[in-house]
């Protein structure tokens, strides 16, 4: 099945199950609510670079191995680096080279146990979603 894309709206909605997750205090809940929350922190923050990216006029190519629409972080940063432009060059290249944003956040981490997630970076990751959905909004 084809999905339609919605960046700006799947970053908002991801941003408020993350934030639902992280503070769920049921019993057992915690501690694999708030690492998946972190994963979810990220997945919006890249949805949000992605619509500054469509904001900027970057489009996405067939070369789905360098393109930035289809990377995740921390690859996304560094594709970004190498092909940002547009009207928000400047802001894209900012993030790109942004070494707190993100910092130690994977894809990969969707396997890993609960307990290898640390409280502070999904803090961390809290602070840079919310406030790429902040920049993505200001356009």
């Amino acid at each position: 099945m084809a999905y339609g894309k919605d960046m700006a709206g799947a970053a908002r909605r991801h941003l408020r199950a993350a934030d639902t997750l992280a503070a769920a205090t049921s019993a057992g809940a915690q501690p694999g609510c708030r690492a998946v929350a972190g994963y979810l922190y990220g997945l919006c923050g890249e949805l949000a670079v992605k619509q500054m990216m469509l904001q900027s006029g970057m489009t996405a190519t067939a070369n789905r191995g360098n393109d930035p629409f289809y990377a995740h972080f921390p690859n996304l940063k560094h594709q970004l680096r190498d092909s940002a432009q547009g009207r928000r060059q400047g802001e894209l290249l900012t993030i790109a080279e942004d070494a707190a944003l993100f910092r130690n956040w994977d894809v990969a981490m969707r396997y890993a146990p609960a307990g290898d997630i640390p409280d502070g970076l999904v803090t961390s990751w809290k602070a840079s979603a919310e406030a790429l959905v902040q920049r993505m909004d200001y356009e």
